[in-house]
């Protein structure tokens, strides 16, 4: 059966009839499951099962699981961990200890959704945050400077990855400077070439990631008033070519605000722009139907999964169907010594 150059969401904690009719309809190459999918560990597992059922196959579950304000497992039924500040806080101190830190911490969290059969993470962060500049990446943001930022992404990238979980960096090429949230309009950052020259060297040291998820910005240096998602130019010359960036590339959420027209219409220009696969996660979205009818829109205007793109696919799920041997009791007590107050953190 076709696959669908998309990946779709599920409207609660249990896949509905018309949703799962919509899967095997449709047959989306990924389904992420946003907070209000994520009750407890054994309703995780069940919604997957439902997932897979419905598809015929061993979909890649995706997830936004960072640690601090940015994730979809919750205590208490799932552990806290640090945001990127804190881990980008150890390094400034010691970048031996920083980098063992944060390895640690994302192959713990490849642990805790490996055993929920979720195989691929929308993380690391790797934009490069500016003063002044709006709080949506803040203390997620790795550091202050390229070097670091890629430093502990790369780390991040290989913990996720040791637990059979592919990672997805983000925002690309860049969402710090950007003075306004993308989910409710489209920010436009004004910096030269010179300035941000910076955001895309923290995205070029990490070039190798196996997923990488757009930046929702218009930058006037390169395609002013055009979203990085639906434009051929900052996809093409920046991202592929700039930076280096050949894994599989994907939209954020098509239903954020940042994006004018229809649902439609956003998926043919982020195809048409270059983008592998179409993300939507009806975030703005809480009635059940109203989900669904988006959904719909964007998985009928999905194309095929093909090609180049296919090829990027198969290279992110090959890394989810393998993990290295892991004593998590014993990363656990190592990772509590790193961070003492790790009980505490919001």
């Amino acid at each position: 059966m076709v696959v669908k150059a998309c990946i779709l969401s599920v409207s609660g904690p249990e896949l509905l009839p018309a949703e799962a009719a919509l899967f095997r309809a449709e047959n989306p190459w990924g389904v992420i499951l946003m907070g209000r999918s994520c009750i407890s560990r054994m309703q995780v597992r069940r919604l997957v099962a439902g997932i897979w059922e419905a598809t015929g196959r061993q979909t890649l579950i995706f997830i936004d699981q960072e640690g601090g304000r940015v994730a979809r497992l919750k205590a208490p039924e799932w552990p806290l961990f640090p945001r990127g500040a804190d881990y980008a806080a150890l390094y400034a101190a010691d970048p031996e200890t920083g980098r063992e830190a944060t390895w640690l911490g994302h192959r713990l969290i490849a642990a805790e959704l490996a055993s929920l059969s979720i195989h691929a993470d929308c993380a690391p962060v790797v934009d490069l945050p500016v003063p002044g500049a709006h709080d949506i990446i803040g203390d997620r943001a790795f550091g202050a400077d390229p070097a670091s930022i890629a430093d502990l992404a790369a780390a991040a990238l290989k913990g996720l990855a040791a637990g059979g979980v592919a990672g997805v960096i983000k925002h690309i090429p860049g969402h710090g400077r950007a003075f306004a949230d993308s989910h409710f309009e489209l920010p436009r950052v004004t910096a030269g070439d010179n300035e941000l020259a910076k955001d895309f060297d923290a995205f070029a040291r990490v070039a190798d990631a196996p997923m990488a998820m757009t930046a929702h910005i218009a930058y006037d240096a390169y395609d002013p008033g055009k979203a990085a998602t639906v434009s051929r130019i900052m996809i093409q010359d920046v991202i592929r070519g700039r930076i280096g960036f050949d894994g599989l590339l994907m939209t954020d959420d098509l239903g954020m605000k940042a994006l004018g027209g229809t649902l439609t219409e956003r998926a043919d220009a982020s195809i048409a722009a270059g983008c592998d696969v179409l993300l939507h996660c009806s975030g703005f979205l809480k009635a059940p139907e109203d989900i669904l009818a988006e959904m719909t829109e964007v998985a009928k205007a999905a194309p095929a999964l093909k090609g180049k793109a296919e090829e990027r696919a198969d290279a992110a799920d090959a890394i989810a169907r393998r993990s290295e041997p892991f004593e998590a009791a014993k990363g656990w007590r190592r990772f509590h010594e790193l961070f003492p107050q790790l009980g505490t953190m919001a």
